[in-house]
């Protein structure tokens, strides 16, 4: 399994060297981590529709948006981007119509994002029609933790797809032994901030709130965080 860590543009000053996989918004990506494109085993784009969608709050311009969209993706070769999974929003054949353009335009296929709204036979349309989807829902809990077994079912029937499926937001280190997602993502490796320290302990990620640290600062702990996490990622890369 890939844990890819999320969010490296509000920690750019941090050595992201080891990280193997990565996640960024395109809403917040910035100039200075392109360097980093070459250098990781894998990236994935999202497309940050929840955010600029936050930010103009009215008059919104998604075709404009997606342009931008497209000009990233074809300027800096992406190979893997997710879809405007705005179906909350506009709906879902809008939805559609939006991964049309971005596949015609950059002439690569999207990983469309599947939620729980879409049903399970646009499911498995998906699943025959893609190499890569993703399963979303999971960090807004859409997706409530006591439904969780039925990931099982949903990667079964991917897998005998040959479709691989990536668990949006799916942090929880404790459950990734028990669904076989072939990559999730985290946000929560940066819990430095709050004084929380992560550490790799017996293959999975223990939080601890230490009395006494010696780290000075939230970067400090930050910085330790992601060393603990890249430790993660090799392990789940062998053993998850």
């Amino acid at each position: 399994m890939k844990i890819f860590l999320a969010g490296q543009s509000s920690y750019i000053d941090l050595d992201w060297s080891k990280c193997k996989y990565n996640l960024e918004s395109f809403y917040y990506f910035k100039s200075s981590q392109k360097k980093f494109l070459k250098k990781w085993d894998m990236f994935f784009l999202d497309s940050g529709a929840f955010t600029f969608m936050q930010k103009c709050k009215d008059n919104i311009d998604w075709l404009s948006y997606i342009e931008k969209y497209i000009d990233f993706i074809i300027e800096n070769d992406i190979k893997y981007f997710f879809e405007l999974d705005i179906d909350c929003i506009v709906g879902y054949e809008k939805v559609k119509e939006y991964r049309e353009i971005i596949e015609r335009k950059t002439g690569k296929k999207c990983i469309p994002v599947w939620h729980k709204s879409r049903g399970l036979e646009e499911y498995i349309k998906l699943c025959e029609n893609y190499d890569y989807i993703a399963i979303g829902g999971i960090a807004n809990k859409e997706i409530k933790r006591n439904d969780y077994p039925v990931f099982k079912e949903l990667l079964r029937i991917a897998h005998k797809r040959k479709c691989k499926v990536h668990g949006l937001g799916f942090t929880n280190t404790k459950e990734l032994c028990k669904y076989k997602f072939d990559s999730v993502d985290s946000t929560t490796w940066n819990r430095g901030r709050f004084g929380d320290l992560y550490y790799f302990e017996n293959g999975t990620m223990r939080i601890y709130k230490p009395k006494n640290s010696r780290l000075k600062n939230g970067k400090e702990a930050n910085a330790f965080c992601l060393k603990e996490w890249v430790k993660f990622q090799h392990y789940a890369d062998k053993n998850l």
